[in-house]
């Protein structure tokens, strides 16, 4: 397997993609690049040939139902050899490196040592980053990738000032070497749109109450209700990584697709990322069940005028199905209490949308409650309260 580094064409220093311009830069002489500049001025460093079989309408990989298992992208062509302005260099040999996912860093010459999902990375001893090719080509190529729109920098305050609202954090919450933990990550994800035909029977009931004399009246009126049609449902998204806490992964949704961009590597350089280990096939279930909840809401949305409405029968049959395979970006912290449990903050990488599990400081919660029973037992006294 490859290991890229993205070579500044200026220095050869290395380049890294910053989320508040959308371009890249060099670390070293300060050149800025984008994306179609540092295609221009080399070619060959852009993303992988792919097989032209997707939908013509959307531009999206057209799926039919497919024999368990199959990958979402088979066919795809494989990486390209060495391109000019990045360096490569093949995984150490042996056995070892293939247990143990060692790589050599293209800079330092260096083991880079990864688990089985890690797509990109830094070396540990000159800090380049580093994509590990083959790991985001072939059937693991992603359609689309959505870059990071918040640095590190607004990352952080964004997590400090969340923290700062929740009074019972824990102190080590906030010192220096937790905030530097904070990481960037590209998650896998499975989007998925359906066309879908449905059809819907329900019970509509109004009821009427009013009152003559001593008397109350009640009369109600039932009619039954039908409706019918076709159905688009659109990025039904699911989380396509094992090992991810699934909290962490869902929280951070939804995001806006429509500034997803097409898949180059160059965008994790700079950053972490994870290739999926989850098949459509492992999740084609929770997507279908999940499509007909939507789709049942769909429908009991053209329906108005009634008291009340209970369905009493709905099927949705699926006449097309689009799967893209998408990285997302992700800001996270993980933090281990002292409760022995793991703690996560994320924050949606394109909108900074929060979601956090953070621990919490009980001896804080104590003391507070013993200030507060002190200052309601002296205004008692001194109101007589307790005489």
């Amino acid at each position: 397997m490859a290991v890229v580094s993205f070579k500044c064409p200026n220095c050869d220093g290395e380049l890294v993609f910053h989320p508040k311009t959308q371009k890249y830069k060099c670390e070293y002489c300060t050149s800025v690049f984008s994306q179609e500049e540092l295609s221009q001025l080399l070619p060959e460093q852009g993303r992988p040939t792919q097989p032209n079989n997707r939908s013509p309408q959307d531009g999206r990989q057209e799926h039919r139902p497919s024999p368990a298992g199959s990958p979402g992208r088979q066919g795809a062509a494989p990486l390209s050899g060495n391109a000019a302005g990045r360096q490569e260099n093949p995984p150490s040999s042996g056995r070892a490196a293939e247990e143990g996912n060692v790589y050599q860093c293209p800079s330092c010459g260096a083991q880079i040592v990864t688990d089985d999902t890690t797509a990109a990375s830094f070396c540990y001893y000159c800090h380049n980053p580093v994509v590990l090719s083959g790991r985001v080509s072939g059937e693991y190529l992603p359609h689309k990738i959505i870059p990071f729109a918040i640095d590190k920098k607004e990352a952080t305050e964004k997590f400090l000032d969340y923290v700062h609202s929740k009074k019972f954090v824990p102190k080590a919450f906030f010192n220096k070497s937790q905030i530097d933990k904070i990481s960037g990550v590209y998650f896998p994800y499975w989007m998925v749109d359906m066309d879908m035909d449905g059809s819907l029977q329900a019970e509509g009931r109004n009821v009427r109450v009013w009152r003559s004399g001593d008397t109350e009246y009640t009369e109600t009126k039932i009619y039954q209700v039908e409706r019918a049609g076709e159905l688009h449902l659109e990025d039904i998204t699911k989380n396509a990584l094992k090992k991810a806490n699934c909290k962490l992964s869902s929280g951070v949704l939804p995001y806006d697709m429509a500034k997803a961009q097409e898949f180059h590597m160059g965008y994790l350089s700079g950053f972490l990322a994870e290739k999926r280990d989850m098949e459509q096939a492992e999740l084609a279930g929770e997507v279908k069940a999940e499509a007909k909840e939507y789709g049942e809401q769909l429908l009991k949305g053209t329906v108005h005028g009634y008291s009340s409405l209970s369905v009493r029968d709905c099927r949705l049959g699926c006449r097309r199905e689009n799967w893209e395979y998408v990285l997302l970006p992700v800001w996270t912290v993980t933090y281990k209490g002292r409760d022995g449990n793991m703690y996560y903050y994320s924050m949606n990488g394109q909108n900074g949308a929060v979601y956090g599990e953070l621990p919490i400081d009980y001896k804080k919660v104590w003391m507070l409650s013993g200030i507060i029973f002190l200052i309601v037992f002296l205004l008692g006294l001194a109101g007589g309260y307790f005489l």
